[in-house]
């Protein structure tokens, strides 16, 4: 048990380093060395636990993913109108992002990895879509195109991931979070496309 514990927390530190890693500097630039030495623990210990950095990346990928598509889940299962709920996720991915290594470097190792930066999107898109088709029923303004709003809120979403690693880089600084911010743009968004004034997450 004592044995099982204490790899479990090696596997964990292993895992928070890298993503660390990955955050800051990418897939390419990001050696099991600088890993090991980040985490305190030999490269023997690292490669017994993940044989290679495709490996380590894979685990740093599968917890980002995981926080993401509960995040998803959770927005698909809430009890408030569609729109609401649609706001709600995406402030949720920008909290992720900015208190969420893994989240972060699942994001990047998504888009620098091979064939990665459909599955980042479809982590949290599909219920996006899903719930602005369900607020063009009545919640967003006549003649609202919902392919432009899904894209607005890409283009959201990928400014949230670099404003919340650009914090990330500067902790202690004393501007908005990610979260803050993007509920902030999303009260001056939202009255161009739906019929009330405000939608609050």
């Amino acid at each position: 048990m004592v044995k099982q514990e204490r790899a479990a927390r090696t596997r964990e530190a292993l895992v928070q380093a890298a993503a660390a890693a990955f955050d800051c500097a990418g897939y390419e630039a990001t050696t099991l060395a600088k890993i090991s030495k980040a985490a305190g623990i030999s490269i023997g210990a690292l490669t017994f636990h993940f044989r290679s950095k495709d490996e380590l990346a894979d685990a740093v990928q599968a917890r980002g993913e995981a926080a993401l598509r509960y995040a998803a889940d959770r927005a698909a299962a809430r009890e408030e109108v569609p729109l609401q709920a649609a706001v709600a996720l995406t402030v949720e991915i920008a909290r992720l992002l900015e208190e969420d290594p893994t989240v972060r470097a699942a994001a990047r190792l998504a888009r620098e990895r091979v064939d990665g930066a459909t599955a980042w999107c479809s982590l949290w898109l599909p219920t996006l879509d899903r719930l602005l088709a369900q607020a063009s029923r009545g919640e967003l303004r006549p003649g609202t195109d919902r392919k432009t709003v899904l894209a607005l809120v890409s283009y959201l979403v990928t400014g949230a991931e670099g404003y919340a690693r650009s914090r990330a880089k500067s902790p202690g600084k004393a501007d908005d979070s990610a979260e803050q911010q993007l509920t902030r743009i999303w009260d001056v968004v939202l009255p161009g496309i739906s019929g009330g004034d405000r939608v609050s997450p």
